[in-house]
């Protein structure tokens, strides 16, 4: 609690000075950041206690290889802390860590820190069972279900690496980080309903490992929760497992529709857990030792590893958990990403159950059954801290404020947004209908490879601006770089940089180092390089003006160009594609494709059907372009480089392209205008 006051009155202060001052400040006392750290690591139960520097790193790239380490020669177990420290230690066992609700109204379930426990260590000795070592990588590919938490919490117990790939991704996807991070057991689900939309989750599953046996890889092990197709279960330990209000039948094993069951690989979660013991010691980890391992898109194409480990990550999200929603013991949290991204791992899993809070999991959508049902949720449950995204936001905010003002919200004491910078006009609706005017807006900039939020206001603490992700967290060291590396002092605007590390950031590109360094660090030697354009004002704070490399945020999602272009060039009939962003009121940004197709080809609408689901197969419905337009011709350099920039301006039809001088063809951007598609929404 000393801390936590200590760090508000930091705060307090840092909102009555200018930003460059404060960074002085900061580099001045680098060792109270590390003194704050090290009082704050005391929290948590170490196996053994760090015997060098609490963080070391090397962020230039001139000067050797880029690393960094945090509290080397602790050992400790990240699961231990989550569940027995709060269980036997701190006596929370009866406390609830979660309320689930399922995607249909009345599909509920609660668990207990107790049976939370109890569970993964069930499911831990399972995965022992089937041969899972400490440093193995496992792949889970789940709906939001409090299983997926188990098997996460499972691998973590015994030291293995969770690999978590969104439910929402296609075969392929999964195919491709299957292969990349070496996974040798898979877990999935049968599938789940997204509104009334059925996901046959196995048979995705399936397609993914005929895939990776294609290509030399086969899965060993397959283990599969039924989600949509068990009966009732009496489990004992107390709680009960109901079956889905909305149950698909069709997905039983063996019946003519489902998925075929291969006896050599799949194995049912449940006859493997009732078999299991409840008991299981925790595996003790080194402080550097692989946490997991999170896919995010990369500006080649392939996608990139995120590696996270033990002790930072646990420190650091715990803390900026606690700090930033100012967390209280009798809180009702509520974030509402899914698992499958950084968001769901951070503060969803990781942070909350650190702090022994009490946390809604929800694997509905915000607009089914109806468009008050977050609302409805809210006060079925008391929620005071309320987590979201921009794009949540602006898709309720076209139902008006009556589906809202239905339900009372008393509850809410601080609301959040996260995954894109919000827009002011989103912000003001978010505070005043849903907040009433009553409730500080957290606006959080961070990225999957931060690990937690690196710029954000802290509630009651910070002077709110809508749409601006405001000042430091503590410890990190922000700079604002123009394109020849120099920092800029005061009002300015270019490449947001870190500094230096904290303990939470991401420690390399699963084997890919080179990458790792290449990505983050060479553009500009000695500093992080975030991807994201920066502005800061006359007042100290900072606003995210989008990424500046080659990627898309799609409904908080990043997606690459690179990773959609090459999947729409699979198809035989196209020659040449290039995709850039185009605003969208709902989503942020949307996908606005060109294509070149082969000599002979028509562009008709069946054409586009099949781009769009070659995008949709390969990468999966996230990606979905929103606009496709035939292009003959692209704009190109002389040299042949295609001019994204000019194809940005067309996307939004704005006229005023700047410098063409380098353009080796003119006549091209006058067709493009002509045929561009009906953007109008």
């Amino acid at each position: 609690m000393l801390i936590l006051l200590q760090f508000k009155t930091i705060a307090v202060s840092l909102c009555s000075l200018r930003t460059e001052k404060w960074l002085t400040c900061v580099s001045l006392a680098s060792v109270k950041v590390l003194y704050f750290w090290g009082d704050i690591a005391k929290d948590f139960f170490w196996k053994s206690k760090h015997t060098g520097q609490f963080l070391d790193y090397n962020f230039d790239v001139t000067r050797g290889e880029i690393f960094i380490k945090c509290m080397e020669g602790a050992s400790t177990n990240i699961c231990y802390n989550l569940l027995d420290r709060n269980v036997h230690d701190k006596k929370l066992g009866d406390k609830v860590a979660f309320y689930w609700l399922g995607n249909e109204p009345g599909d509920d379930l609660t668990v207990t820190y107790r049976e939370l426990l109890l569970r993964v260590c069930q499911f831990a000795n399972v995965l022992k069972s089937q041969g899972v070592k400490k440093g193995d990588r496992v792949s889970i590919y789940m709906p939001m279900v409090i299983e997926l938490v188990v098997a996460m919490l499972a691998c973590v117990r015994i030291g293995a690496v969770h690999s978590i790939v969104f439910a929402g991704f296609s075969a392929e996807s999964l195919c491709e980080r299957i292969l990349d991070s070496q996974c040798s057991l898979l877990i999935t689900a049968d599938g789940f309903y997204r509104g009334d939309k059925l996901i046959n989750l196995k048979l995705l599953a399936d397609e993914a490992m005929r895939k990776c046996r294609d290509k030399g890889f086969p899965v060993e092990k397959c283990i599969m929760l039924k989600h949509l197709s068990k009966e009732a279960e009496k489990t004992h330990l107390g709680s009960q497992s109901p079956p889905a209000k909305r149950s698909c039948p069709d997905l039983q094993v063996g019946h003519f529709t489902s998925v075929p069951w291969n006896t050599k690989v799949d194995l049912c979660w449940h006859t493997l857990v009732c078999g299991a013991s409840d008991e299981c010691e925790p595996e003790w980890c080194e402080s550097e030792d692989p946490l997991f391992i999170l896919y995010t898109s990369g500006s080649t194409g392939k996608p990139k590893g995120v590696l996270h480990t033990v002790s930072g990550y646990m420190v650091y999200t715990a803390t900026t958990f606690k700090m930033v929603f100012d967390h209280q013991p009798d809180d009702i949290y509520w974030c509402t990403a899914d698992i499958g991204w950084i968001t769901g791992h951070s503060y969803i899993t990781y942070g909350p159950l650190a702090n022994g809070a009490t946390s809604v999991l929800f694997e509905g959508l915000p607009t089914y059954p109806d468009v008050s049902r977050m609302w409805e949720i809210v006060d079925k449950y008391c929620v005071t801290k309320f987590y979201t995204a921009p794009t949540a936001i602006r898709l309720l905010m076209k139902y008006g404020s009556e589906p809202v003002q239905k339900y009372k919200r008393k509850s809410l004491k601080i609301l959040g947004t996260v995954g894109e910078p919000i827009n002011p006009e989103a912000w003001q609706w978010y505070y005043t209908v849903v907040g009433e005017k009553r409730c500080p807006i957290v606006d959080t900039f961070w990225q999957t490879e931060t690990g937690g939020h690196v710029l954000t206001p802290l509630p009651a603490a910070t002077p709110m601006k809508p749409g601006s992700a405001t000042f430091p967290f503590f410890g990190v060291v922000p700079a604002i770089l123009n394109e020849s590396g120099e920092e800029l002092e005061g009002p300015s605007e270019g490449y947001l940089v870190f500094k230096q590390p904290w303990p939470g950031v991401m420690r390399t590109v699963y084997g890919n180092h080179q990458r790792f360094e290449t990505t983050y660090f060479k553009k500009f030697p000695g500093y992080y390089v975030t991807g994201d354009g920066c502005r800061r004002d006359k007042d100290g704070y900072y606003w995210i003006t989008g990424r500046i490399d080659d990627m898309l945020n799609v409904s908080g999602h990043l997606l690459s160009t690179a990773e959609v272009e090459s999947a729409l060039l699979e198809h035989e009939g196209v020659t040449e594609a290039a995709v850039v962003a185009r605003p969208h009121p709902v989503k942020g940004e949307s996908l606005y494709c060109f294509v070149t197709l082969t000599e002979g080809v028509p562009y008709n609408h069946t054409l586009e059907t099949e781009l769009k689901q070659q995008v949709r197969e390969k990468i999966g419905a996230i990606a979905t372009p929103d606009y496709i337009q035939n292009a003959p011709g692209l704009p190109k350099t002389r040299s042949g480089k295609i001019m994204r920039r000019v194809l940005r301006k067309i996307a939004c039809d704005e006229r005023d392209l700047g410098d063409l001088s380098t353009l080796a063809d003119p006549s091209v951007i006058d067709h493009l205008f002509q045929n561009r598609c009906c953007t109008t929404i």
